[in-house]
C-alpha cells in the first residue's frame, strides 16, 4: 500500500518498518529515543529490534500504561529523562505505543527545547486509525481529557500490522470504535462493509481506509476550525463516561467502549434535534450494540456527566457542542444543546440498555 500523504508528513504502511531504517539512515540525529510503556517495552521493542538490528544507540524512556497516566506528572519525568540523558535540539523521540504514549510523547517532544523531532508508531488498532493522522498531542488534566496539548506534526508515522498480534480481544474491540465513527460521519458505503468485519481480525485494508478518511478530513481542516470538528461525534458524552469510569470504576471502560456508549446518546440527539432519521438512529444502535458491551447509567451519575461535558474543549462561551450526524454517512458540528435535552439522551441509552 503506497504511503498516505498527511499534513507535512507520510503515514507508512511498513510491516518491516523499512520506511523508519531509510529516515534513520538519511538523517543525522545526535540522539534517539524510545518512548514505550511497560507492555510496549516487552512486545512491540522487540519487533524493532527484529527489523532494524543495526539499530543499536539509543535510549529508553518508560511510562506505566493507562489513560490515568497520561498527565503532567509523567510529562515531567519525560522531560527530565530527555535532560538527564543529554538531548539536544537534534535528538529524534520515537513514540511505541498506542494513544496514550504517542499523544504524551508529541506533547513532551514539541515542548522540549521547544520541539524536537518525533515519530509515531502506534501499536494498538486504536491509535493506527485515530492518533496516526492530525498532529494532535496532549495531556489530561485531573479527569479532563486531552485539556492541555498542541497541534504539532511528526516526521513521520509508521503502521505495522504485526503490532496488533500483542492486543488482546478488549482492546482490539475498544480500537473498532474509531473506526466504524468514520463510517457514521463520512462514507455510509464503507459503513455497510464494515457489518462483516471482526474486530479480531481487520484486514489491513480496512485499517488503510480508515486513516484515509481521518486524513482527508485533518488535511482539510488541520486546526480544527470546521470539518475536522466532525470526528467528535460520539466524544462529548463519550468523554465525559470516560472520564467518569476512570474516576469511579474498578476496571475502567476503555476509550472506544466510552465512545461506543457517546455514538448512541449522540445519534439520539441527531434524531431528536437535527436530521437524522428514526431508521438511521435504530441501524446506528443496531451496529454499535452488535460490537461493544453496554454500561449501566444511573441518573444520580448526571450530574458529574454534566459537569465533565462542561470542561469539554469543544465548548464556546459556556455551552456544550456535538457533532450530530444528518445522515449515516454525514455529519455536521457545531450544534449546541442545553442540558435537558443531553440528560434525554443519557436516559434513551439508559432505559435501552436496561
Amino acid at each position: 500500500m503506497l504511503p498516505i500523504q498527511s499534513n507535512g508528513y507520510s503515514v507508512f504502511f511498513d510491516t518491516d518498518l523499512g520506511g523508519l531504517k531509510t529516515l534513520l539512515a538519511e538523517s543525522n540525529y545526535t540522539k534517539i529515543f524510545f518512548l514505550t510503556d511497560i507492555n510496549t517495552s516487552e512486545h512491540c521493542l522487540p519487533v524493532i529490534k527484529k527489523y532494524l538490528p543495526e539499530l543499536d544507540t539509543y535510549d529508553i524512556i518508560e511510562v506505566d500504561p493507562g489513560e490515568e497516566n497520561k498527565n503532567i506528572d509523567y510529562c515531567i519525568g519525560v522531560w527530565q529523562n530527555l535532560l538527564d540523558f543529554g538531548a539536544d535540539r537534534n535528538s529524534l523521540m520515537i513514540n511505541l505505543g498506542g494513544g496514550v504514549v504517542t499523544d504524551l510523547g508529541g506533547f513532551a517532544a514539541s515542548t522540549f527545547k521547544r520541539g524536537i523531532d518525533f515519530v509515531q508508531i502506534p501499536t494498538t488498532l486504536l491509535s493506527q486509525v485515530d492518533a496516526s493522522v492530525g498532529g494532535k498531542t496532549g495531556i489530561d488534566l485531573g479527569s479532563v481529557k486531552n485539556i492541555v496539548g498542541t497541534f504539532a506534526q511528526p516526521k513521520a508515522v509508521f503502521i505495522s500490522t504485526e503490532f496488533l498480534q500483542t492486543l488482546d480481544q478488549r482492546q482490539l474491540v475498544s480500537g473498532f470504535a474509531e473506526i466504524v465513527k468514520h463510517g457514521f460521519i463520512a462514507d455510509k458505503d464503507y459503513l455497510d462493509k464494515l457489518k462483516g468485519v471482526s474486530p479480531e481480525n481487520i484486514p489491513a485494508e480496512i485499517i488503510y481506509h480508515s486513516i484515509e478518511i481521518k486524513n482527508h478530513v485533518v488535511t482539510t481542516d488541520p486546526f480544527e476550525k470546521g470539518l475536522r470538528k466532525t470526528l467528535n461525534f460520539g466524544h462529548t458524552i463519550g468523554h465525559a463516561v470516560e472520564s467518569y469510569s476512570l474516576k469511579n470504576d474498578k476496571n475502567p471502560l476503555l476509550h472506544g467502549e466510552a465512545i461506543a456508549i457517546g455514538m448512541i446518546c449522540e445519534a439520539y440527539l441527531s434524531h431528536k434535534y437535527n436530521s437524522l432519521s428514526e431508521e438511521g438512529l435504530n441501524e446506528l444502535v443496531e451496529i454499535v450494540r452488535g460490537i461493544f458491551p453496554d454500561y449501566k447509567l444511573s441518573p444520580s451519575m448526571y450530574p458529574a456527566l454534566i459537569e465533565f461535558m462542561k470542561n469539554d474543549k469543544k465548548n464556546t462561551s459556556g455551552n456544550i457542542g456535538f457533532a450530530l450526524l444528518k445522515r449515516l454517512g454525514e455529519c455536521d458540528y457545531n450544534n449546541y444543546l442545553e442540558e435537558d435535552k443531553i440528560v434525554e439522551s443519557l436516559d434513551f441509552y439508559r432505559e435501552l440498555v436496561a
